[in-house]
This record gives C-alpha cells, sequence and structure tokens, in this order.
C-alpha cells in the first residue's frame, strides 16, 4: 500500500491474512486507546516489530471521553506532586511543539471575580497561575506558545464570556493551558503514525488470553481465531486491565461532561473556570469546543461495580454541573439547555492504603479526587505487562516507561526512544504533510487534519466533496471518506462518535446518519 498511514478495512484483511496462525512478532500491544497506540508508536519507531489489538474501536474507551485539554499539571503541583506536575508540563510542550502542533493550541481560562470569591480564594487563584507560569519555564515552553496568566478588566472578561454574571463584577484572572481539537482525533493521528513505522494496527479484534509470549486472537468480525507468539505482551486496556491480570485492582472515577450549544455562552473564546465551593484546588470548565458546541465538565465520582462500555452521566452530576456553572452566570442554565452528554471511566490505581480506608494528614474521607494520577507498570505472573493509571497529558512518557521496562526484562535491543521529537501525521514535518496551502479550504477542516487537510481533499473520490454532510454541521463529506478509507472506521458509529464528533448531540446525528451510511456502502 503506497500510503503506510492509511487504516482501513482493506489492510485490516490483508494484515489479518499476512499473521496467518503462529506468527511472531516483537510485542503485542493489547487496547487501542492513547496509551496503548502510544506504546505501539513507540515501539515501533524504535524498529521493533508491532502488533496492536483493539476489540472494539481505536479511541472506544476512556480516551475520547475526556476533558479534551493537555493538562500543565497545576492541579498535581497544588497537592504537592511534583513529579507528575512537571512531567505533565514537559509532556504538554512537546505535544504543543513537536508531537501535535497541529491538534493542541492555547486555550485561555477565565476565573471571573464575583462577590461570592474571598479575598483569599483570589489570591490562591491567582498564586496558582503565577506557579502554573513557573512550571511552563521550567518545561522550556515558550510565552509565544502558552502565554503567561495575567488579571483582565470587566470589558475583556464579558467579551471572552459574555454570559458571566455583571453584578459586582471585577474582571477575571486568565491563565492558559493546553486544549486538543479533540481527544480521539489525537488517537487516530497516533495510531496512525505507528502504521506508518510500521506497525499493524487491527481494531475489531480481541486478546481472548493472553501471556508473557503469546496471545490467543479473535477476529470480531468473523469469530476466526488465531494464535500469536511475541517477545512482550503488554496490557493497555485502561478501566479493563483487570480482564487481562485479574490481580490488578483498580478504582474507576467517573468524569461527565454537558455539551451545549455555544450559543448559550454567548459563544465564548476563553473556556469559563469556576471554583468549587467548598473546594481548594478544583474547577468547574465550560470550554468553547468545535462544531459550535461548549463542554461542561467535569466531575469525579467513585464508579464501583462491572465496567460499562459507554459510561453513563447520572441525574446527579448533570445538577451538580448546572448548580456549579450558574453560580457564574448572569441567566441559570436548565437541563432544557443540554444538547447531550457524556462520561468517561478513570483508570485510577486502588493502592492498598486507600482499600484499608487510610487517609493522609488533613485529607477528607478517601474520594476519587484524592487519588494519584501517576501510572504503574506491573508485570503478572504470567509475564504480561501492564501499565495502568496516568492521564492523556503523559501517554508518550507512559508508553516510553512501559517498553524501556519491558525490552530490559526481556533482554530485547532496540533503538532509543524517538517519540519526543517525532512529528503526528498531520504535523507539518511528518513526511505525510503537503505542500499545498490550506488557505482556501474550511477552517474546521485545517482545525482537524492540520497540514493533511489538502490530502483529505485530493484523495476524495465522493461527489461535493468540500460540501458539509449535512446542512449546519461543518464536517465535509470528504472527511467522512477518509475516515473510512484512512482512519479505520469500519462502521456508522465510528464515523460519527470517534472520527468526528457528531453523535454527542442525537438531533445532530440523525442528521448525519444518511452521508455516513453512503460511505460505509461505497467502501464495502
Amino acid at each position: 500500500m503506497s500510503d503506510l498511514t492509511a487504516l482501513n478495512a482493506t489492510r485490516r484483511r490483508a494484515d489479518l491474512t499476512e499473521l496467518g496462525d503462529g506468527a511472531h512478532v516483537d510485542v503485542v500491544v493489547i487496547g487501542g486507546g492513547i496509551t496503548g497506540t502510544g506504546i505501539a508508536l513507540d515501539a515501533a519507531s524504535r524498529g521493533l516489530s508491532v502488533l496492536l489489538v483493539e476489540k472494539h474501536d481505536l479511541a472506544f474507551g476512556t480516551s475520547r471521553w475526556s476533558s479534551k485539554l493537555v493538562h500543565g499539571g497545576l492541579r498535581y503541583l497544588a497537592t504537592g506532586n511534583v513529579g507528575i506536575a512537571r512531567r505533565s508540563a514537559i509532556e504538554r510542550g512537546i505535544l504543543m511543539t513537536r508531537n501535535a502542533p497541529h491538534l493542541v493550541s492555547a486555550m485561555p481560562q477565565l476565573v471571573p471575580l464575583l462577590p461570592s470569591m474571598g479575598r483569599g480564594q483570589r489570591a490562591l487563584i491567582r498564586t496558582g497561575f503565577v506557579a502554573g507560569d513557573a512550571l511552563r519555564i521550567l518545561a522550556g515552553t515558550k510565552s509565544s506558545t502558552l502565554p503567561r496568566s495575567r488579571r483582565v478588566g470587566v470589558p475583556q472578561a464579558l467579551d471572552m464570556v459574555p454570559t458571566i454574571r455583571r453584578e459586582g463584577l471585577d474582571g477575571g484572572l486568565l491563565a492558559y493551558d493546553g486544549q486538543l481539537i479533540d481527544d480521539a482525533r489525537l488517537v487516530v493521528a497516533v495510531a496512525r503514525t505507528a502504521a506508518q513505522n510500521g506497525a499493524r494496527i487491527l481494531t475489531r479484534v480481541s486478546a481472548a488470553t493472553a501471556s508473557g509470549t503469546s496471545v490467543r486472537l479473535v477476529d470480531e468480525l468473523t469469530g476466526e481465531s488465531l494464535d500469536v507468539k511475541a517477545r512482550a505482551v503488554i496490557n493497555a486496556t485502561g478501566v479493563w486491565a483487570g480482564e487481562v491480570d485479574t490481580a490488578i485492582k483498580l478504582r474507576p472515577s467517573r468524569g461527565t461532561h454537558l455539551v451545549f450549544d455555544a450559543a448559550s455562552f454567548g459563544n465564548p473564546t476563553a473556556a469559563l473556570t469556576i471554583p468549587i465551593p467548598g473546594e481548594i484546588n478544583r474547577f468547574v470548565f465550560a470550554m468553547p469546543e468545535q462544531l459550535g458546541r461548549v463542554y461542561l465538565g467535569l466531575t469525579d465520582e467513585d464508579a464501583p461495580g462491572p465496567i460499562p462500555d459507554v459510561p453513563e452521566p447520572t441525574p446527579g452530576e448533570i445538577r451538580f454541573l448546572l448548580d456549579t456553572v450558574n453560580t457564574a452566570l448572569g441567566t441559570a442554565l436548565t437541563a432544557a439547555d443540554v444538547k447531550g452528554a457524556y462520561a468517561g471511566l478513570r483508570p485510577l490505581i486502588e493502592t492498598a492504603d486507600r482499600r484499608a480506608g487510610a487517609k493522609r494528614p488533613g485529607e477528607s474521607p478517601s474520594r476519587t479526587s484524592d487519588l494519584s494520577r501517576d501510572h504503574a507498570v506491573i508485570e503478572s505472573s504470567n509475564g504480561v505487562f501492564s501499565v495502568v493509571g496516568g492521564k492523556l497529558t503523559e501517554y508518550r512518557h507512559m508508553a516510553e516507561d512501559v517498553l524501556d521496562r519491558a525490552l530490559a526484562a526481556r533482554a530485547m535491543t532496540a533503538q532509543p526512544c524517538r517519540t519526543r521529537n517525532l512529528p503526528l501525521v498531520g504535523a507539518a514535518a511528518n513526511p505525510v504533510a503537503t505542500l499545498r496551502t490550506t488557505s482556501d479550504l474550511p477552517g474546521s477542516l485545517v482545525a482537524r487534519y492540520g497540514a493533511e487537510s489538502p490530502n483529505v481533499i485530493a484523495s476524495a473520490r465522493c461527489n461535493r466533496p468540500t460540501a458539509q454532510v449535512a446542512d449546519g454541521i461543518d464536517v465535509t463529506r470528504a472527511e467522512f471518506e477518509f475516515a473510512v478509507t484512512h482512519e479505520g472506521a469500519l462502521s456508522v458509529d465510528d464515523i460519527l462518535d470517534r472520527r468526528t464528533r457528531i453523535g454527542l448531540v442525537e438531533a445532530d446525528r440523525n442528521r448525519a446518519l444518511a452521508a455516513a451510511q453512503e460511505f460505509l456502502a461505497t467502501a464495502n
């Protein structure tokens, strides 16, 4: 295949046929979220033969349910976890300047200074923002990439978020963090870059059994099975890690977001950032997003019991988010304003002291918001390596860590890690990027595909490639076709829910459904 980055049904069938039963590879990765694809890219770029298998679709689980933020780690600095804070700031800078500058941009965060916020709380937030500036400098990220924090006056605050409460408003505190155009798009870009470097990326393929030297795979589309031998097997299934290694104990935490029309917030240009009453270091964010939406999040609630494929927000979480955001708005939002909602499960590590109910000095009773966001690498009794915990921002570091440990344990030789300076598909420095200008293309398409956006149009074979898939939805028909021909979409849900985020609003999903079906029918 001439385009090594292209993932599609034809390549999937060819890869399965070429593998056959009893194939040998260096590394098998189980899980197609951001962590698994990051490991596949790291391993393939080191010159290893790599197979990634995912039971469902790329970014099917937690990786598509985030706040779409690349956090600089300020929250962890405030709790004394300097290690995570510093790593997060470094990884944020790598994403914004080297790996994916086309997918991550600076997002202004506005904390309105309202009468309900006391002098002490204002000082605390301002101190935190200054510490965030210091983190950015320590990480080597220039202010041209992430501007310095500052205080703004009432006119600028209202210009950024027109619907904030005006009575007693004393301006705002402004800081900046990294924002993804979309988390699922990042996963797809990492997966395609792994394929570009030689990895096999197989979706709808599950690992029925796994050991440190082999996996039994099942093609979920045909039911056929095959055995693959490997020098290292890595479990990157997130909240489902315990299904691969039953010794792993996680304590999932549910984070819920609500979806609004941007007009409900006056079409804001900054993320409205509201301190949660009674909390020192937690906020609710109303973030401007693609497709004319605002995402409001997020919660941090215990989610015990069986792990669902698609978590659901609870009525209590919806009320909490509405009540909190309304403390800063001139006109209250209601459930009728909510156009959609989603929830994701964080794969937090349950340590022995937390299971026993222990707490650190000054802590409230054990809550998921208190659990560490650090990651852990665990080798099971049968030799499978699992990476659990962590956060999206640190996916590259996590991949490097687990792969280094697996290579050392198996005495495998490979090239040094290259991902710190490796541009993803869509970045201008990636070889698949085009030299053609993007100035005549829809801005929304360029925001999602970066330097590859001319290729999306040029490779299209459909009628009216630059036309919208439905009136009022700024996704082109060429993007739907590209999802099928280059991004591994095998179903309507893949197109509407993960290659694009149209499916978050049911009315939009219904209007775009026929176009998605059209391109799948053409491909098959």
